[in-house]
Parts: structure tokens; C-alpha cells; sequence
């Protein structure tokens, strides 16, 4: 068993850490953003997969959150969350069921994108969201006509329909604040006749939920969502750092620590992190200080290349590429104050993705 408080040093390595006093503020920052616009606040919990955090977003303003997974969902449930919306589609005969049993314990809601999917959860309580494609082709509905139909599936299934979502995940980081809010106008434009589509069939819309820590500002602009998905700025990570963001400013508020383990190459040296802890989805890596760069050197090493190295058996902190997939290889936090860890929180939905 651990005993906090403890030194940095003594963690083993490599380790997640957590700096809360940050990740607080970046919550209230969002908070009071999406208060002072009027728009709804329900964060992605895909991001950080823990209770403990979800419930802080919660008590700070959020009217509850999102999960990509039913057994993340499943998992934050049991953890105490009480309100939860599921972003991704759930069309096998076990995942509506366990969906079904789920909607009998929290608030939930869920996408759907395909009308046989409606029918299959009629009885239940279930909440259902039209999910509309954007564009990718990932999922959702593809044209304003085949959101009608799944609406009136909903209605016709005698289910509650709670409104649109529509998540333009490939924007997100789009490099310049310029280009990225061009992209998300036209996106916006697209969306808008679908919701036009569905008021001449009758039907309200009583959320829009989307966005993210990338255009959560340009949509909040252009007022059509309601509600905001937003899910990395409590962390940040290399990708969101090197964007340029509108909106309140947001702190790096997770790091990992690794420790050189081999330093015999003349301008590099091997630290004990490598495929194994970080996502690699999204490129490198960066050191936090120093001008060393990281390239990955197998499933467990990774190299500092430069010439301002620290030594053998010495810490180095990097800020991960992407925050979301690179939380879920580890099992806790590690709680930081600077040079003292203060405890641990579990990575609560590690792991689920079924």
C-alpha cells in the first residue's frame, strides 16, 4: 500500500500524472464559458475514464457527460454518474440489452443512426439522439431526408427523441484558428438544413450536442448546438498545444514521468517510455523542458535526441501527443503538487470498449 505524501522521484516510472489544482481550473474555466453563453455543458468523458472526474465537472456545472463506450458508461455508472449520454452506436442483441438495463439505473441517452436500431429499443427508456454524419462517414445519418425517417422510427417506437448530435471530430485540430473556423461554418451550414429538415416534419429539437476543445468557441458563436461535448481541454495534450484555440486559456495538467535508463550514445539517451506509454496516433511526444526531442524506440523505450540530456537514471516529464488513448494504458493517476505526489485516483474505465 502507498502512503502520500510521497517524493516524485520515488514513483516508479513510467507514470501518469495529474496536476488537480490545474485540471480544476481548466473545468471551472469551461464551466463559466458555456454559463456566460447559455449553452449546455456535458464534457466527454472518453477523455479522462474516471469518476472521480466526472463527478468534479458535474459538481462545477456540467448537466452530466458523454461516453464513447457502453462499458465505459456501465463503468461511470457504477462509480456514482447519474447522467450520461452515449456517443456512439449500440445495434447488437447483448448491447441493447445491456443498454436497456443501464437506462433502468441513470439518466441515459444514446445515438442512433439506423432505424432497425430504434426499433429494437422500443420498451425501454432510453433517450435517442439522431446521430448526423458530418462528413467522415464514421456514423450517423447521411442526409437531411434519412434523419426524418429515423426521427419518426423514434416516434414510432414510442421513444423519446432528444434531439440531434453532430460531432465534427476531424476538425477539431485543424491547425489555424482561420481554417478551422472555416471549416467548422461550412460544417455548421450542413447541419442546419438537417434540423430544417426535421421542423417541416414536425419535430422538435430540443438539444444540438457537439463540439470540442477544438471549435467548442466557433460553435458557441455561431449559436445552432445547444450543448457542448468538450473533453481534452481539461488535460490538454501536444496536439491541442499546437493549435491555435479560441476561448478561455487552458493549463497542461497531465504529464508523464519516465527515467533514463541507458545513456551510452554520444547526443541520446534511452528513457523508459516507449509504444507502450503513450498513444501514437498523433506523432511524438514533447519534453517539457530542455530542447530535446523524443523519438519511440520499441514497445518500452523511447530516446531524448539532442544535446541538452538529462543523465543516466534521471527523470524527464513529456507531454503526451493525445491525451484520450494514451490515459487508457495506465491504471491510476498520480496526484501531483509540484515535486510531491499527494495520492491516486483509478483510471476507473480502463480498458472498456466493448
Amino acid at each position: 500500500m502507498t502512503h502520500f505524501p510521497l517524493p516524485r522521484t520515488d514513483l516508479p516510472t513510467p507514470a501518469l500524472l495529474l496536476d488537480v489544482a490545474a485540471m480544476d481550473r481548466n473545468i471551472a474555466a469551461m464551466a463559466d464559458y458555456a454559463r456566460a453563453k447559455g449553452l449546455a455543458l456535458r464534457p466527454h468523458a472518453k477523455t479522462h475514464k474516471s469518476g472521480k472526474i466526472a463527478r468534479r465537472q458535474i459538481a462545477a456545472g456540467a448537466v452530466g457527460i458523454c461516453c464513447a463506450k457502453l462499458a465505459e458508461a456501465e463503468a461511470l455508472a457504477a462509480d456514482g454518474v447519474g447522467d450520461i449520454h452515449l456517443t456512439s452506436p449500440v445495434v447488437t442483441k447483448n448491447g441493447i440489452a445491456r443498454l436497456t438495463a443501464l437506462a433502468g439505473k441513470i439518466r441515459l441517452s444514446a445515438v442512433a443512426d439506423h432505424p432497425d436500431v430504434v426499433r429494437s429499443l422500443a420498451g425501454s427508456s432510453v433517450t435517442v439522439f439522431v446521430d448526423v454524419d458530418p462528413g467522415k462517414h464514421r456514423t450517423g445519418v447521411t442526409s437531411p431526408e434519412a434523419a426524418v425517417e429515423l426521427a419518426r422510427a423514434v416516434a414510432g417506437a414510442g421513444l423519446t427523441l432528444g434531439g440531434v448530435q453532430y460531432y465534427c471530430g476531424s476538425e477539431q485540430h485543424i491547425t489555424t484558428f482561420a481554417d478551422r473556423h472555416a471549416a467548422i461554418v461550412g460544417k455548421t451550414d450542413y447541419l442546419q438544413t438537417v434540423l430544417a429538415a426535421l421542423e417541416a416534419a414536425g419535430f422538435a429539437i430540443p438539444v444540438v450536442t457537439g463540439a470540442g476543445t477544438g471549435t467548442f468557441a466557433i460553435d458557441a458563436e455561431l449559436g445552432v448546438l445547444t450543448e457542448l461535448q468538450v473533453g481534452s481541454y481539461i488535460f490538454l495534450d501536444r496536439e491541442y498545444r499546437d493549435c491555435e484555440l479560441a476561448g478561455p486559456s487552458f493549463e497542461q495538467a497531465l504529464w508523464v514521468d519516465s527515467t533514463v535508463v541507458s545513456a551510452n550514445t554520444p547526443g541520446m539517451v534511452t528513457i523508459d517510455a516507449g509504444l507502450k506509454s503513450f498513444a501514437t496516433d498523433a506523432g511524438v511526444p514533447v519534453p517539457m523542458s530542455g530542447t530535446a526531442r523524443y523519438a519511440f524506440m520499441g514497445d518500452e523505450q523511447g530516446a531524448l535526441i539532442g544535446e541538452d540530456l538529462p543523465g543516466l537514471a534521471q527523470r524527464t516529464t513529456l507531454v503526451p501527443p493525445h491525451c484520450d488513448p494514451t490515459v487508457n494504458l495506465y491504471d491510476c493517476y498520480w496526484l501531483v503538487e509540484g515535486d510531491t505526489v499527494t495520492g491516486s485516483w483509478p483510471v476507473t474505465a480502463r480498458g472498456r470498449s466493448t
